[in-house]
């Protein structure tokens, strides 16, 4: 198969350069103009393909070489774009910022190699004219394999500004693809972890975006970044399915003898079973997951809800803000991260449901949690009642914990076997005490051997934020253990 999807990669030398403004702006601009636009984001961050999602009507999606392995970094691209006229790769951090020690690894610019995609450079002229130059120079020689096609001055302050910055710029022979003037409306509001996510903003978000695309379209030649777009190079390889990948990878340990799971049936394949219109499963019992979501559960990568289905269960969403019981039928229970510490009051006061989360953690049914949903399992968040699941308090703190983890599964869950190896990301300013239950989820591959997490009954709640399209089986793991618990 070949992928030859026009694509831009919209990079910057450092964070808050305008990045964001830029991708999502285009994505938007272009989408207005009747392109179908896949949205894509460099990188772990659950927020910014929110607003990417908002600007094109399409799922954002990530391409993390770190969680996912570079291999999977152009299947997963391929499987977003399908079908689209062109996409919009929105970097992390500065072009050449990857995870910490690896070299290129999960970099801006490695992805950029691994699309064979052209990199608009979106720099801040503020405070600096023909300095710019020298700073496009530097990022355009470093690595020859990463092709410059252009760059975005972001933050100019007038017309003799922008004359500098172009004169200068002309040396370098990257050429201009747009300048864009000091706007504090299409500003987006942050807190503790970054950007407000859209689910919260509301009309709010609709605006930013609105005056992103704006902006964009107005200082920004699209014709122009449309044609270099075309000239990216084509992708060979098959675009990632989950149906595929569920069948490609190993199967599942089988169901724990502690949960009084029926013998295994050894003619039963551990692909999806057969689904009846209701929702059944072929055995007639519910498959039913039920997902997480609303404002104070935003975090979540597309590709989850897909391994899942593809293994045979049906994605339910729920509020845990506004819905007072979990769906009907609930076999199994996945709590994304989000921002449970913000919405601490209200989760607290919807009881009726905390106590059905609690019931149903209690009968051994699968629960995957992971960071805000290990807070919201926990007894209490800054001392308000949460599910009571774990015996464990959570709490806002001062320091800030970020980073990529090689992390090995030390306890049996319902979710993967012991002595199972997978990369995942922290990212949270809470802080959980005990840290780690009898049973830890995990071991970090790190010198101090640090463990986290808890294993108890069906319960796999960690800080530990994967991204599973690494390790499919996960998910058809997390089914079949829906199907016998």
């Amino acid at each position: 198969m070949v992928s030859s999807v026009p694509r831009l990669v919209i990079a910057a030398p450092s964070s808050g350069s305008g990045k964001t403004t830029v991708a999502t702006g285009l994505m938007a601009a272009l989408s207005a103009r009747g392109f179908a636009v896949s949205p894509h984001k460099v990188g772990p961050d659950y927020i910014d393909p929110g607003y990417h999602s908002l600007a094109t009507g399409r799922a954002g999606r990530n391409l993390d070489a770190y969680l996912c392995g570079p291999e999977l970094v152009a299947p997963l691209f391929a499987h977003g774009a399908d079908g689209c006229d062109i996409a919009v790769v929105e970097g992390v951090m500065g072009l050449y910022d990857g995870a910490a020690g690896e070299g290129e690894l999960a970099s801006t610019a490695q992805v950029a190699k691994l699309l064979r995609a052209p990199v608009v450079l979106v720099v801040d002229a503020s405070s600096q004219s023909r300095s710019v130059a020298a700073l496009v120079h530097g990022f355009v020689s470093w690595d020859p394999e990463v092709r410059v096609g252009g760059v975005i001055l972001n933050k100019v302050a007038s017309d003799r500004h922008e004359g500098l910055s172009r004169e200068a710029l002309e040396s370098v022979g990257v050429p201009v693809l747009g300048v864009l003037r000091r706007a504090a409306r299409v500003e987006t509001p942050s807190r503790h972890l970054g950007l407000v996510p859209v689910a919260e903003r509301g009309s709010l978000a609709v605006e930013a975006v609105d005056a992103m695309a704006a902006q964009v379209a107005s200082g920004c030649d699209l014709s122009a970044l449309v044609a270099l777009a075309r000239s990216a190079g084509a992708l060979t390889g098959a675009a990632w399915d989950a149906g595929e990948a569920l069948v490609s990878s190993p199967p599942p340990p089988l169901p724990f003898p502690s949960l009084g799971a029926a013998p295994p049936d050894p003619h039963r394949p551990f692909g999806p079973r057969p689904r009846t219109p209701d929702g059944l499963d072929g055995a007639g019992r519910a498959v039913r997951v039920a997902v997480a979501g609303g404002s104070a559960f935003t975090f979540s990568y597309a590709e989850h809800a897909e391994l899942l289905a593809a293994a045979g269960a049906e994605v339910v969403p729920f509020d845990p803000l506004r819905d007072e019981e979990l769906p009907a039928g609930t076999a199994g229970l996945v709590i994304g991260g989000g921002f449970p510490e913000v919405y601490a009051s209200e989760l607290s006061a919807n009881e009726s449901l905390r106590k059905a989360v609690a019931e149903l953690a209690l009968s051994g049914a699968p629960v995957a949690a992971e960071c805000a949903g290990l807070l919201y399992l926990s007894r209490e968040l800054d001392g308000l009642p949460m599910c009571g699941v774990l015996d464990a308090s959570a709490r806002m703190s001062e320091r800030l914990t970020l980073g990529y983890r090689d992390a090995v599964a030390l306890s049996d869950s319902a979710l993967a076997g012991a002595g199972t190896r997978m990369r995942g990301h922290e990212f949270h300013r809470t802080v959980v005490e005990p840290g780690a239950g009898d049973a830890p989820a995990w071991g970090m591959r790190t010198p101090d051997r640090r463990v986290e997490g808890f294993v108890q009954r069906g319960v796999h709640a960690s800080y530990l934020h994967t991204h599973w399209a690494s390790e499919p089986g996960v998910a058809r793991r997390f089914v079949e253990r829906c199907r016998t618990s």
